[in-house]
């Protein structure tokens, strides 16, 4: 094999290498993303049952009920025109209350979220940008702060 062929095959087995690189990241990546949705993507069906989800909204008003150990919490997110239970297990953020936003990360069960992280946001330019325009859809006078 003369020089010219040698770095031909060097170069292809490095191009094989490489793409072969590119597609465990990419497939790893698959595994592992959380998309984001609204209580009305749950209850369209445009998220399955079973998934780990990432769901934003805001907290409704006279909905959060704690148990007696106060580890236990279930509320629901509103987007203004649908809203979805959550069930917690865990101390929640600071900043969690009602009519605040807030983004719970967690599987959809029996059409209720059990979540494993909660997230609280005091305002919008805080919130990912599909939730604060979601908001903003169906936002109400009594709402608005």
């Amino acid at each position: 094999m003369n020089r010219k062929a040698k770095r031909g095959l060097l170069i292809f087995f490095a191009a094989v290498v490489l793409a072969a690189s590119v597609l465990l990241m990419l497939s790893a990546f698959r595994e592992n993303i959380v998309f984001f949705h609204t209580p009305s993507d749950v209850r369209s069906g445009a998220v399955a049952a079973g998934t780990q989800t990432r769901l934003g909204g805001l907290v409704e008003k006279d909905s959060v009920k704690r148990q007696a150990d106060g580890m236990d919490v279930a509320f629901r997110i509103t987007d203004g025109a649908n809203a979805i239970d959550v069930r917690y297990r865990g101390i929640l953020p600071d900043l969690f209350r009602e009519e605040q936003g807030v983004v719970a990360e967690g599987v959809i069960v029996d059409g209720a979220l059990e979540a494993s992280t909660i997230l609280a946001k005091h305002d919008e330019n805080y919130m990912p940008r599909e939730v604060a325009d979601a908001l903003k859809a169906y936002e109400t006078p009594e709402a608005v702060k």
